[in-house]
């Protein structure tokens, strides 16, 4: 089942009409969210200023900027579908690297549009293990062992509380505003 028809990339997009359907079953339910969630946040950054896409506005947070939140939810991405969930090594990931601390986030240089393709391949791979396993389907790692269902709440959790982040830089940086 392709689970990902919610979304429209295209620009203009109207998410009103990109809600999951009032009574889709459940899969379809928990990943139209999360997809609605990864959309916005490609749409909040539209029309950022080149200057903008490594500006942190957060004075105890120097790494948030822009992009270093799109890579910090590609990597998280990652770690929860394909390294817990999967059980690929945690050396593909870089939030399990010691030092430099916080490396999914430090990505100095890299093009905002650079990680914004990055997190879209990684969000349609995991929605391509989420299609092909069942929602009860728990995780191989062998001390902590959430099922999937648990996994796409919680992504959709740490997705749409990072868009609230997003939210407050992208005003902080030109003042531009919105739900969607």
């Amino acid at each position: 089942m392709r689970v990902d028809r919610f979304v429209d990339y295209g620009p203009g997009m109207n998410f009103y009409d990109k809600r999951p359907p009032l009574t889709a079953d459940e899969r379809v339910q928990l990943v139209g969210w999360l997809d609605l969630q990864r959309a916005l946040v490609r749409r909040k950054l539209e029309g950022l200023a080149e200057a903008d896409e490594h500006r942190a506005v957060f004075p105890t947070s120097p790494l948030m900027t822009p992009a270093g939140l799109v890579s910090h939810l590609r990597w998280t991405e990652h770690c929860w579908f394909n390294v817990i969930f999967l059980g690929e090594p945690e050396t593909t990931n870089p939030q399990f690297q010691k030092e430099p601390k916080s490396a999914d986030w430090r990505v100095d240089g890299v093009p905002l549009a650079r990680l914004l393709d990055e997190y879209k391949a990684q969000w349609a791979q995991s929605n391509e293990i989420t299609a092909a396993h069942a929602l009860d389907d728990v995780s191989k790692d062998a001390e902590f062992q959430p099922s999937l269902r648990w996994i796409l709440i919680h992504m959709v959790e740490e997705t749409a509380r990072h868009l609230g982040q997003l939210d407050t830089m992208r005003e902080s940086l030109d003042g531009q505003t919105g739900y969607y």
